[in-house]
């Protein structure tokens, strides 16, 4: 048994939380938005095609805007294919993800998808076949009110009134050799700095999100956030942030430590974007946007690819990426959920990559049921837990030592607050110990004037942590109540199992 101890002191506050922390993202990709949301025929389908108990799941998650139409997949689109009537669209070939497109479901489609699900549109520009004329095009179509050539096509097509898309971004992943229209980084700061100048000139309210590096390990990790936003630090508001974490050879323990790289990640690109502010003398803030994070058993043991689409031919909405999440993962990816509360500072908005089917929190079949994945539920939980105001819960509980980390902590956790109460989220990262948690109460409970009550708690563990949902089992993992938690003499006391994640409200 680990003794865990914290103090939850309400003024100890990191900053206000911004809710688009909790954003997804939708790619052309796989069987996402085909067989995914969108499967006419299906006996949930609405008349547009799309899934209603998909729409029911997305809801559930909770997510708060959602990135769209890639990915790789944006650097080879033709955004026009999407509009007009549906009959008439062309079928392309997508080199990012070796398929077919069809392009039944476009911007306009897509957009009316958002409106039943309830979350708003954040947009990602070509900036890798394409540049800024073409980006200007997609903004006026998309946001423009006066009457052009482009808006009276988008009103023929169906929406007069503009689509209001407040959050866009330069590209995609442009430091990666995969990329179509890969550049160095002083070529991509160059084009996304006068991309931005004329969305700008546009749309003066638009908020920008200029491309970060595509993970922390890429070579050129830290000079290229350094040389892009000496080129782009007067024009935009966020640089992106990309990772994915998988458990490698068997090491439970390790793959338990990826919050402290996400971490490490946060940090670092913060610190740079301050450097070249200092160097132009500037006060402004570039916030993060960490617009793709998940878990993705992208790699086999042997550092291969796991899923490898050019060999599939060049297929409509083949099975891609389709990972199967255990207990295990969605630990680990509550964790990560916790580290971007733990900086919501400066991460003010995240996607969780992908929302269905790819590498995603729900799984469909053709004609058949959906299903939440294991990591369904931190997200739902958070999401829907998650008050107005992140606020630091530092964790005494002793440390395991990590290959690539070092010393460790055990136990990891964040709060936040809002009007009606506190929400506690908290992940034991230990794969042999149970945590006797104790957390003191006492600053809360001072400043309240009166008692808190434990009015709901959750935890996600199994005795066999590669236990998982599928097809056959679709609910043999799920949340259940944390028990024998309580207030005793002013401190919230809990026991959390090994590799465990948890959640508390209290009132």
């Amino acid at each position: 048994m680990t003794e865990a101890r914290a103090r939850l002191d309400p003024h100890d506050v990191i900053a206000d939380i911004d809710r688009r922390i909790f954003g997804g993202f939708v790619e052309h990709l796989g069987r996402h938005i085909y067989d995914g949301i969108f499967e006419p025929g299906h006996p949930a389908a609405g008349p547009d095609g799309f899934r209603q108990d998909v729409i029911d799941l997305v809801k559930e998650l909770g997510v708060s805007t959602i990135r769209y139409p890639g990915g790789n997949f944006v650097s080879g689109y033709r955004w026009e294919d999407g509009i007009g009537p549906v009959d008439e669209r062309p079928r392309r070939l997508d080199l990012a993800w070796h398929s077919t497109e069809t392009n039944e479901v476009g911007l306009h489609e897509f957009a009316a998808w958002l409106d039943e699900v309830g979350s708003d549109l954040m947009m990602a520009v070509n900036l890798g076949t394409r540049g800024t004329a073409e980006a200007l095009d997609l903004l006026e179509y998309a946001n423009a009110s006066a009457q052009t050539a482009w808006t009276d096509r988008r009103a023929a097509n169906g929406h007069p009134d503009p689509f209001a898309v407040t959050m866009w971004c330069l590209g995609n992943e442009m430091d990666g050799w995969w990329q179509l229209g890969h550049r160095n980084a002083d070529d991509y700061g160059k084009l996304a700095s006068r991309t931005a100048k004329a969305m700008r000139m546009l749309d003066p309210g638009v908020e920008l999100v200029v491309c970060g590096s595509s993970g922390r390990g890429m070579p050129t990790f830290g000079s290229w956030e350094r040389t892009v936003l000496e080129h782009t630090f007067d024009d935009v508001d966020f640089i992106s942030c990309h990772s994915y974490y998988q458990e490698r050879g068997g090491n439970a323990q390790e793959f338990l430590a990826s919050g402290v790289d996400m971490q490490k990640f946060i940090e670092s690109v913060v610190a740079i974007a301050d450097t070249v502010a200092a160097t132009k003398k500037s006060d402004k803030q570039i916030m993060i946007s960490f617009d793709e994070w998940n878990v993705w058993y992208l790699f086999d043991d042997d550092g291969g690819q796991n899923d490898k689409p050019e060999e599939k031919g060049w297929p409509v909405a083949p099975r891609l990426l389709e990972d199967q999440y255990h207990a295990l993962d969605a630990v680990v990816f509550g964790d990560l959920l916790i580290t971007l509360l733990q900086h919501a500072d400066r991460v003010r908005s995240a996607s969780l990559a992908q929302l269905v089917n790819v590498i995603a929190p729900i799984m469909t079949e053709p004609g058949g049921p959906a299903w939440r994945q294991t990591t369904f539920f931190p997200f739902s939980i958070t999401s829907r837990l998650a008050g107005d105001t992140a606020v630091r819960v530092p964790v005494d509980a002793g440390t395991f030592t990590s290959e690539r980390f070092g010393e460790v902590a055990k136990v990891n956790a964040v709060a936040t607050t809002d009007a009606d109460g506190v929400s506690l989220f908290v992940v034991n990262r230990s794969t042999t110990d149970a945590a006797d948690l104790s957390i003191d109460l006492s600053a809360l409970v001072r400043e309240l004037g009166r008692d808190v009550t434990v009015v709901e708690s959750h935890v996600l563990h199994e005795d066999d942590r590669y236990a998982a949902n599928t097809l056959a089992e679709p609910d043999r993992v799920g949340i259940r109540p944390l028990t024998d938690v309580r207030i005793k003499d002013a401190a919230l006391v809990a026991t959390l199992p090994p590799v465990s994640w948890a959640a508390i409200r209290l009132a």
